[in-house]
């Protein structure tokens, strides 16, 4: 037997700002409202959930008493520094040969 999914409909209310760029937005990439609001709020699931997934992970470890060393947390802040100033350097390198 096989199922037929149907779309199912929901009512939201929206700021009247917010529902004048859904509707401009709707007409200068020629979609209706509804696929415009379906697709960017599965965009927004399909990055905001993970994210919660995650932090509900680590709220759970940090529950359980599993924490970073200070030396793993020195580590890290250490690496991210390095690639931090290897990037500004190399991003500063074209402008200073523009100035010349």
């Amino acid at each position: 037997m096989t199922v037929e999914l149907k779309d199912a409909q929901v009512s939201l209310r929206l700021p009247a700002q917010l529902k004048e760029q859904v509707e401009t937005y709707s007409k200068l990439v020629g979609r209706t409202k509804s696929y415009v609001a379906m697709e960017a709020l599965g965009e927004y699931l399909a990055w905001r959930s993970p994210q919660i997934e995650d932090l509900e992970e680590a709220i759970a470890a940090a529950d359980r008493g599993e924490f970073a060393t200070e030396e793993e947390v020195e580590a890290l802040f250490e690496k991210l520094s390095a690639r931090y100033r290897a990037a500004v350097t190399k991003a500063a390198k074209p402008a200073a040969r523009r100035r010349r």
